[in-house]
C-alpha cells in the first residue's frame, strides 16, 4: 500500500459544514470567554481554588470551546445524516447555557456546582446537570458513529478521533460520578468535592478529556514527519494506552482516597509509564516533524508502506 500526502487540514472548509459550523462559532466565543475571564482573574484578584472562584469560568470556558469545535470537525468527517444539523445546534447551544450558568453564578458571587442554598441555585445547578447529560448521550452516539461508519481520514487519524471519543465520553460519564458522589456527601455534611480521606474525584474526571485534541493533533504532525502509515498507527496506539494508563492512575488514586500525587509504589510506577509514553511519542513525533520540516524541506510525501 502507497501512502499518499499528509491529510490535508483545511480549517475554512470542514468548519462551514452544516454540523461543524455551530459548535466552531459557539465553541470560539467559550474559548474567548474563558480567556476574557483569565484577565477579570489577572485584575481582580482571588483563589485560584474553591468553590467561588474564577478557575471555573476560565477552564470550563476554554475546555467547553475546545471539546466544542472538536465535536465540529468530527461531525464533519462522518456521512451526512437526517436530523445531524439539529443535533449539533443542541449540543452547541447545551455546552453554552453550561457555561453561561457557570460565569452566571461566578459573577453573583456563589458556588456554581453543588449549590442549594437557595431555589434558585439549585434550579441552575440541576440545569447545569440536564444539559451535561445531553452533551454526553451526543458525544456517545457521535463515537460509536465513528467505530461503525467510514470517515473521511486517513487510518491513523481515525484511530486517533475514535480514541479520543472514547475518552470524552469517559470523561463525562466520570463528570456524572463526580456530581452523584457529592450529592451523597452532601447529605451526609461532607465535602462534596472529596472521597474517602483525600480522593479527588474531578481528578480522573479531567484528567483525559482533551485526549480529542491531543490524539488527533498527534496523528496530524506524524502524518508530515515522514513516517509510514503503519508506524503512524502504532504511535497513536501507544499513546492512546499510556492515556489509558493515565486514567487507571487518576481512578485508583481517587478509589483508595488518596490525593492526586500521593502514589503508593505500584500505582507510582503506573504514573511513570504513562508520563513517560506520552513523552517518548510526543517526542517522537515533534522530532521528526521539525527535521521534514527544517532538514528536508519538499519531502513530505509518505514513503511507500511496509
Amino acid at each position: 500500500m502507497i501512502a499518499t500526502s499528509p491529510e490535508h487540514f483545511d480549517f475554512l472548509s470542514w468548519s462551514k459544514d452544516q454540523r461543524a459550523w455551530p459548535l466552531v462559532s459557539i465553541g470560539s466565543l467559550l474559548v474567548l470567554s474563558g480567556g476574557i475571564h483569565i484577565i477579570v482573574w489577572a485584575v481582580l484578584g482571588g483563589p485560584w481554588e474553591g468553590a467561588i472562584t474564577w478557575r471555573k469560568p476560565i477552564l470550563f470556558g476554554i475546555s467547553g470551546g475546545l471539546t466544542a469545535i472538536s465535536m465540529g470537525w468530527v461531525w464533519s468527517k462522518l456521512p451526512l445524516r437526517r436530523l445531524d444539523g439539529v443535533l449539533s445546534w443542541s449540543v452547541a447551544i447545551a455546552l453554552l447555557f453550561e457555561v453561561a450558568l457557570i460565569d452566571l453564578q461566578r459573577w453573583r458571587g456563589v458556588a456554581s456546582h453543588f449549590n442549594r442554598a437557595t431555589v434558585i441555585d439549585s434550579l441552575l445547578y440541576d440545569g447545569m446537570g440536564v444539559l451535561i447529560l445531553w452533551v454526553t448521550l451526543l458525544a456517545t452516539d457521535l463515537m460509536l458513529r465513528a467505530f461503525r461508519q467510514k470517515m473521511k481520514a486517513s487510518p491513523d487519524m481515525v484511530l486517533a478521533i475514535q480514541s479520543g471519543l472514547v475518552f470524552l465520553v469517559l470523561s463525562c460519564v466520570l463528570g456524572i460520578w463526580v456530581s452523584v458522589n457529592g450529592e451523597m456527601r452532601m447529605e451526609k455534611g461532607l465535602d462534596p468535592e472529596g472521597f474517602g480521606a483525600e480522593g479527588v474525584p474531578k481528578f480522573p474526571h479531567g484528567v483525559v478529556i482533551h485526549a480529542l485534541q491531543l490524539l488527533p493533533a498527534l496523528a496530524w504532525m506524524a502524518a508530515r514527519s515522514g513516517f509510514s502509515l503503519r508506524y503512524r498507527e502504532r504511535l497513536i496506539t501507544y499513546a492512546s494506552r499510556s492515556l489509558w494508563l493515565l486514567l487507571l492512575y487518576a481512578l485508583f488514586e481517587t478509589l483508595l482516597g488518596r490525593s492526586r500525587f500521593d502514589p503508593p509504589p505500584y500505582l507510582a510506577a503506573m504514573l511513570f509509564i504513562a508520563i513517560a509514553g506520552l513523552m517518548i511519542v510526543s517526542g517522537m513525533i515533534v522530532v521528526g516533524y521539525l527535521r521534514m520540516r527544517f532538514g528536508q524541506k519538499g519531502s513530505l510525501v509518505q514513503t511507500s508502506e511496509e
